[in-house]
């Protein structure tokens, strides 16, 4: 697998990272924890523009989210349901990820969409929810965009800074994300509140 996405990659420059990370979301088994940890590692080498790499890591995975967000427009999640159960390991997506998926955007509503693009295992399907709850298409991509950025550059920057250890990413990328979304969280909080003093303050 990763000398595929290295030759990919090395072959195509930045469409080929487009295209890895477009798989990637239709694929799951195509990991972005190597693609964009290589990504970096390269534009360390002088090879590629680090933040054109990341333009083009992004590109990739919203365009390839688009057809999942579809699917549950469109399909449904009964129907779903039934397909993932029958045909779904062919894309190693089952009916118990597309319900975990549909757990995380009950609790969290469209604020899953961002926060799932940062999660290992949901990220690739919190794009079946929101079709299936009927999320308009523009406040899907501004959420999705907003994980993923985060996400890519989050992967990307660990391979510039990893450089010929880029690899080690995938091995310990869980604990990092997981990281990534208690510091977000906590900033939200955090703006939750100041923005609850400031209207005490200025409430007569």
């Amino acid at each position: 697998m990763t000398d595929w996405i290295t030759g990919m990659m090395e072959s195509l420059g930045y469409l080929g990272i487009g295209l890895l990370m477009f798989l990637e979301n239709i694929f799951p088994p195509i990991p972005s924890e190597l693609i964009m940890p290589l990504a970096g590692f390269t534009a360390a080498q002088g090879k590629l523009n680090f933040l054109l790499a990341v333009k083009a890591g992004v590109l990739g995975t919203i365009l390839g989210a688009l057809p999942w967000y579809y699917a549950g427009y469109v399909v449904g999640e009964k129907r779903l349901r039934q397909w993932a159960d029958r045909y779904g390991k062919w894309l190693t997506i089952s009916s118990k990820e597309i319900d975990k998926a549909n757990d995380w955007f009950n609790r969290h509503g469209k604020k899953a969409v961002f926060f799932g693009r940062l999660v290992p295992g949901i990220r690739t399907i919190i794009s079946l929810p929101a079709g299936i709850h009927r999320m308009r298409l523009v406040p899907f991509l501004v959420y999705s965009t907003a994980g993923t950025l985060l996400w890519v550059l989050l992967l990307t920057t660990l391979g510039y800074v990893l450089g010929a250890n880029y690899y080690l990413v995938e091995e310990y990328i869980g604990v990092v994300s997981k990281l990534v979304v208690l510091v977000v969280l906590a900033a939200i909080l955090f703006w939750f509140v100041q923005r609850k003093r400031r209207s005490r303050r200025i409430t007569p």
